[in-house]
C-alpha cells in the first residue's frame, strides 16, 4: 500500500500499524437528504492474518471463510468502546452529522484479506445531502484509512462525488521538519502527540440535489 512505503521512514509517531481500504456508501433518499452511511473496510494482509488466528478462522489457511466462520467473524470491528467515532466524520455544510454506532455488520474474506461493513444511521433526523463532506482517518495515525475501495450514493437522485487526496509527501515532510525541532530525550509517549491523522485523508465531496 502506498502509504506504507511513504512512512516507513518517519518514526512512530507518523507510522500506522493498520492499513485499511475503505468505501463509503452514502444512502439518500427520494427528498435529498442523507439517512444512513455503509462503511466498508479491507484490512491488509498482516493484521487480517493476526485475526484470524487469534479466532482460530481459516484453518485450512486457503484465504477463505465458510460462511459459519463469516457469521463467528462479523461484528468483530463492531464492539465500539462509548464516545468512539468510528473514524469517520461527516459534515452537511458546516455541521457535523451525528451517527449512530455500527448496524447491520457483516465480514467476509478476499484473497486471504478481511473486508467488513457496518451501517450507521443519521440520528436526529436526515440532514440535506446538497453539500456533503466525509473524512474517514484515525486522528492519531496508527490505523492509516485509503479510500480505494467505490465512494456511492444509493437513491433516486443523481449525486455528484468529487474527491481531494492529502499531501503525502508534504505532510511527511512538515513531520519530519517538527521531529528534527525535538530534543534527543523528548519522551513523545509522556507528552502530548501531534494528532496528524487528518492530515493524511481523503476528503470526500457529495452534491446531492433537493426536491
Amino acid at each position: 500500500m502506498t502509504l506504507l512505503t511513504c512512512c516507513l521512514p518517519i518514526p512512530a509517531l507518523a507510522h500506522p500499524h493498520v492499513f485499511i481500504d475503505t468505501g463509503l456508501e452514502l444512502i439518500v433518499d427520494e427528498t435529498g437528504h442523507l439517512t444512513h452511511v455503509r462503511v466498508t473496510w479491507a484490512y491488509d494482509e498482516f493484521y487480517s492474518l493476526l485475526v484470524l488466528e487469534d479466532m482460530k478462522l481459516d484453518q485450512d489457511a486457503d484465504g477463505v471463510l465458510t460462511e459459519s466462520e463469516e457469521q463467528f467473524l462479523s461484528g468483530f470491528d463492531a464492539q465500539w468502546v462509548e464516545g468512539y467515532n468510528g473514524d469517520l466524520i461527516v459534515w452537511s455544510g458546516d455541521t457535523q452529522v451525528a451517527l449512530s454506532g455500527p448496524q447491520d455488520a457483516s465480514a467476509t474474506s478476499e484473497g486471504g484479506r478481511i473486508v467488513t461493513s457496518h451501517l450507521r444511521a443519521v440520528e436526529g433526523g436526515a440532514v440535506p445531502a446538497s453539500d456533503l463532506r466525509a473524512k474517514a482517518f484515525d486522528e492519531t495515525f496508527y490505523i492509516a484509512y485509503e479510500v480505494t475501495r467505490p465512494v456511492t450514493v444509493s437513491g433516486p437522485v443523481s449525486c455528484d462525488i468529487t474527491r481531494i487526496e492529502p499531501d503525502i509527501d508534504g505532510q511527511l515532510a512538515q513531520m519530519q521538519a517538527f521531529l528534527l525541532t525535538l530534543d534527543a530525550d523528548y519522551d513523545l509517549e509522556e507528552n502530548d502527540i501531534p494528532l496528524v491523522g487528518e492530515n493524511f485523508a481523503t476528503e470526500i465531496f457529495v452534491a446531492c440535489p433537493s426536491t
